[in-house]
């Protein structure tokens, strides 16, 4: 059977590209976790911990390839089951998989030793997520709330971290991000589930949450208010809850794809919780720090969808015989599958890229917190490198959800359409696909908000403040130097869009959002691919087919801005047509 890493040449490319040795000595804390009876199977060096994180890649490819990617298409068919005492049932191989990821010991991935888990970085664990995800887009959304444990580990009591991270890392409890509510999607300030707290100081929670990815999971994450004087988001605070009789799921939704994850509708009833951190800081600190984590796992699930669907249609354009051969030699689908593929990379270098990012801020912040050896100068100097981190981060998260989810959906799309009438019928894969692809652009925040947070930091510094120092990298081959200066000359029509846009207000940066967020992307991507193209000769052609189809995409959408045509603001009535009639 495949190993879902090991066949894949991009991820073994970019894992001996990405400096690994350098961030495990990061992570490691100097490896002193070794030894002394402290942590057996933790790394005694950089080598030896580099050496491990690709036998956990290798074993979750193992078990990718084996067990998950098999039973995906039954799991697809039949979905888990409510109960009618409020509880589900996943399906039977939906827990034969968990089971063989906790047999595996894959379960506690990003969580510390000292409760069991790898202390594997960001990076690794979105690679980790990249390959379940080919194998079934919905496991990951069970694998990949592992960000839960993360949560507690960050904000919660010693008490609490004690009682709970054990069990995640044994794979004892999963858990859910209990967010939404029926009047409150994206915009979370609208939450209204209430906390309320006895004389004696223990708390209680009540209300109706929806869209709740395993809802059922043991270990629930929950927004509630808190503070019920306070309307907007200072009023919500964070409680995490056990699931009891107290908390039962109402219903399950039927939706268009991702069957084997569970989605519920939650009814809270004088539910028993404790406080996460501080009163008042549930959505301000803690959810959005939760759910930067989600969104690069949403890149991460996105690529691998892509994957799988890619992979089955340059199998059947290379299979298929129409016209006297193979349709992979007609131009039109060459092309397809071509871009299909160019495009998952240079999505998988983008978001590779953000978690490294991540991992480094992590770690900053961690050393800030708990070193006690820190002289005035270092500690200035990692204030400094946290700020411009953070800064970072900000634009490349949400960047890396929005372009890995459009482009998940354009690719199994696509794949449908070089399979053609076959692709259409449920006798192939590439309908699931395209089904599993469409919530990628929807859940932990839509492409519209992704770009609403993005394009903020493209219009502030933090876009040209990256791209300089890439300007400055020479290159020794002269088809990567010329592609560079396109880059440049790219950079500067992005750079004119954006003063024209910040001459013209907020307005006209959301309706310009996109657009602006695109070019810069294309600017950001072909920069990475560059520095890949440097080392290998296949990607330079990579970097070289990328920057030449996006530098004409980039030129066009900074023209539209400069246009500044406000029609669909000021003409909306006109242009969207009369509303509808109600049939």
């Amino acid at each position: 059977m495949a190993n879902f890493f090991t066949d894949n040449a991009d991820i073994q490319f970019l894992f001996e590209h990405i400096d690994l040795a350098g961030l495990a000595g990061l992570q490691e804390d100097g490896f002193t976790d070794t030894g002394d009876g402290r942590c057996d199977y933790a790394p005694r060096d950089e080598a030896d911990a580099v050496d491990n994180y690709r036998r956990i890649l290798e074993i979750i490819g193992q078990v990718a390839g084996d067990m998950i990617a098999p039973n995906a298409e039954q799991i697809d068919r039949e979905g888990n089951t409510l109960n009618e005492d409020g509880t589900v049932t996943y399906h039977p191989l939906v827990r034969q998989n968990l089971d063989r990821l906790t047999q595996a010991d894959m379960m506690g991935f990003t969580l510390p030793y000292k409760y069991g888990g790898l202390n594997c970085p960001n990076l690794i664990y979105t690679m980790a997520t990249e390959i379940i995800s080919r194998a079934d887009c919905s496991l990951m959304n069970l694998f990949g709330l592992q960000g839960i444990g993360e949560t507690v580990y960050a904000f919660a009591s010693d008490q609490i971290k004690d009682e709970v991270l054990p069990r995640f890392a044994q794979g004892e409890v999963t858990g859910a991000m209990v967010l939404t509510e029926p009047d409150a999607g994206s915009d979370l300030q609208a939450v209204r589930l209430r906390a309320d707290q006895d004389e004696q100081g223990n708390w209680y929670l009540n209300g109706v949450k929806r869209f709740i990815t395993n809802g059922c999971g043991e270990i629930l994450l929950t927004l509630a208010r808190s503070e019920p004087e306070i309307a907007d988001g200072r009023g919500l605070s964070l409680f995490i809850s056990e699931r009891s009789q107290h908390i039962k799921v109402r219903h399950l939704e039927d939706k268009l794809g991702i069957h084997g994850s569970p989605t519920c509708e939650l009814v809270y009833e004088n539910a028993p919780a404790r406080l996460i951190g501080e009163r008042q800081r549930g959505l301000i600190t803690y959810v959005l720090a939760l759910m930067n984590g989600a969104r690069v796992s949403i890149a991460a699930q996105s690529l691998g969808v892509a994957e799988a669907a890619y992979r089955l249609a340059r199998t059947y354009a290379h299979t298929r015989h129409q016209f006297g051969g193979p349709i992979e030699r007609l131009p039109a689908v060459a092309e397809m599958v071509t871009d299909m593929k160019i495009n998952i990379e240079a999505a998988r270098a983008l978001t590779y890229e953000t978690s490294h990012i991540c991992d480094h801020e992590n770690n900053n912040l961690r050393v800030l917190e708990w070193s006690t050896e820190l002289d005035k100068q270092e500690k200035k100097r990692r204030k400094q490198l946290s700020r411009a981190l953070k800064r970072l981060n900000a634009m490349l998260t949400p960047m890396s959800k929005y372009y890995c989810s459009e482009m998940c959906c354009k690719v199994a799309d696509t794949t449908v359409q070089v399979l053609g009438g076959s692709g259409y019928m449920k006798d192939y894969a590439a309908e699931r696909y395209l089904r599993d692809a469409r919530i990628t652009t929807i859940y932990e925040g839509t492409s519209q908000l992704q770009i609403l947070a993005a394009v903020r930091s493209v219009s502030s510094s933090t876009f040209e403040t990256w791209t300089a120092d890439y300007d400055k990298k020479q290159y020794n081959d002269p088809l990567l130097e010329e592609l560079k200066q396109e880059l440049i000359e790219g950079k500067k029509h992005v750079l004119e869009a954006i003063e024209f846009v910040k001459r013209q207000g907020t307005s006209y940066l959301d309706l310009s959002g996109r657009r602006l967020v695109d070019a810069a992307i294309a600017v950001i991507i072909g920069h990475l691919l560059l520095g890949q193209g440097a080392v290998n000769n296949r990607k330079k052609r990579v970097a070289r087919r990328f920057i030449s189809r996006e530098t004409p995409v980039l030129q066009m959408n900074c023209r539209q801005i400069l246009s500044g045509d406000t029609s669909p603001l000021d003409e909306y009535a006109l242009l969207a047509g009369p509303l509808p009639l109600v049939q």
